[in-house]
């Protein structure tokens, strides 16, 4: 069998979602509009949290983060997997595959450690209220936000790394709508279990420390709100983290699934199933969650909305 590797490699050819006309069509139409409100919506998100001077806090400090890792990964995947399904191009070359899966990972790996400084947010505002303002200081907010970039960048680049050592067999086509780590490994014809314990230990530990923040975080919380007698107290505690609560919930239990598993396990329409919910639908229903669920950001529309009405 005649292998490959990255300094001879032809270009990668995507398999896709489907290969109905027809449903190409209905999945095309669907995911632009998807992404138009993924779009939209989170850099709406950004804007309103800028304008209005009561959201400059540091929950929606790392909320207009979020938006943007949000559309910036969405955009990595959305417009190529549209040119799949609108037209036949499916070919990718060596260097733009990894490049949509360096970014992928990174902005992937950025937003665990994203959520979990939204989650130690929650909690000094909860469980320590008094000493809020001193804790969640610009320079700390600025140095969480730093750290989520560098372990997201460390992810991508071990991610990166392992996979430049790969060599490929007689076909190129991978076997999913992007280049994502599982279906290359799926394609390499090497003996990929050291570089697949590597990677999974590296994503591994970016998930389970986010994870294990978050859930410390949460179980003080659940604890502090408990111990408040009245129950608008206790609505009102649970309110302030619910938006983010639903976020994580969502966010970690695609990603748990699709890449807490070793190669063999690799399903193509399970698998794909997950990444379309996760890389294009989760995208869309962050402003959602985040506006729908939210007083403060409804009351900042309203704000925003007055003001431009009554400029005086």
């Amino acid at each position: 069998m005649n292998t490959w590797n990255h300094t001879d490699v032809p270009d990668f050819s995507l398999m896709g979602l489907t290969d109905s006309k027809e449903i190409k069509l209905v999945l095309s139409v669907l995911f632009l509009l998807i992404y138009m409100v993924t779009v939209l919506g989170n850099m709406g998100m950004i804007l309103i949290i800028r304008l209005d001077v009561q959201l400059h806090t540091p929950m929606y400090f790392f909320l207009t983060h979020l938006s943007f890792f949000f559309s910036s990964y969405s955009t990595v995947i959305t417009p190529k997997t549209l040119e799949n399904l609108l037209t036949s191009i499916k070919n990718i070359s060596f260097m733009g595959c990894f490049t949509q899966l360096y970014f992928f990972v990174l902005f992937g790996g950025a937003e665990c450690f994203l959520l979990s400084s939204m989650a130690y947010d929650r909690y000094v505002a909860i469980c320590n209220p008094l000493h809020y303002p001193v804790v969640m200081s610009t320079r700390r907010c600025h140095a969480l936000l730093t750290c989520s970039y560098m372990m997201g960048a460390i992810d991508s680049s071990v991610n990166m790394l392992c996979l430049s050592k790969l060599n490929f067999c007689s076909s190129h086509v991978i076997n999913h709508f992007f280049c994502d780590t599982p279906a290359i490994l799926a394609l390499s014809c090497s003996d990929t279990y050291v570089i697949e314990m590597i990677i999974i230990i590296v994503s591994g530990s970016t998930l389970m420390v986010s994870l294990f923040t978050i859930s410390m975080s949460y179980t003080s919380i659940l604890s502090a709100i408990l111990k408040i007698s009245s129950n608008s107290g206790k609505r009102k505690a649970f309110s302030t983290c619910a938006s983010h609560l639903l976020a994580v919930t969502i966010f970690y239990s695609t990603m748990i699934f699709t890449y807490l598993k070793p190669k063999k396990s690799y399903s193509l329409g399970k698998d794909q199933v997950a990444s379309v919910f996760y890389t294009i639908v989760i995208p869309m229903l962050n402003p959602l969650i985040y506006s729908l669920r939210n007083k403060e950001v409804k009351s900042a529309v309203s704000r925003i909305i007055k003001k431009r009405e009554d400029p005086r």
